[in-house]
């Protein structure tokens, strides 16, 4: 019996620990972030190859979402505490009329750029599958992560490489 447990969680530990091994370290990532060029609600470019040098978040949502909305408060913050040491925020509304997002982000005084993938293009370059999703992008233009839960650590760290 004591062998079949000691095995049995021999086994566990191995599968537990399977997802990190061989995973590079921070800032270490291999996947270059598609780069992309979207409108913004006034009309203006915004190339994200003109970043470099800059940490970028990604928020990819829509109006209709209810978790997209819910983050809102959370993305304020962020943008306040690091938009002022160099995180460029921008909000990709996907597959939405112009002036139903505009409407949408003057109702939440949404301080941050927001651009407009009308037809998913830039979507789809990052496998998009649902919304929210957030994309961490370094300042070489490295994806650091995507679909991240605890994102604020994490643009510490890329605000660091600086």
């Amino acid at each position: 019996m004591k062998k079949t447990i000691f095995t049995f969680l021999l086994v566990l530990t191995f599968f537990m620990a399977r997802p990190t091994f061989g995973l590079p370290p921070f800032g270490a990532l291999v996947e270059k972030a598609p780069d992309f060029t979207l409108n913004d609600l006034q009309g203006k470019p915004f190339k994200l190859s003109e970043q470099r040098g800059k940490p970028v978040l990604i928020v990819f949502g829509t109006t209709w979402c209810p978790y997209c909305r819910d983050e809102i408060p959370r993305l304020k913050n962020i943008f306040q505490t690091y938009g002022k040491k160099g995180l460029v925020l921008i909000n990709i509304d996907i597959q939405e009329p112009r002036d139903k997002v505009k409407r949408f982000a003057e109702k939440h005084r949404l301080p941050y750029r927001v651009l407009l993938d009308e037809r998913a293009e830039v979507a789809k370059k990052y496998g998009i599958q649902g919304v929210p999703t957030f994309v961490l992008i370094d300042v070489n233009g490295l994806i650091v992560c995507q679909q991240c839960i605890s994102i604020e650590p994490l643009i510490e760290k890329t605000l660091k490489m600086k």
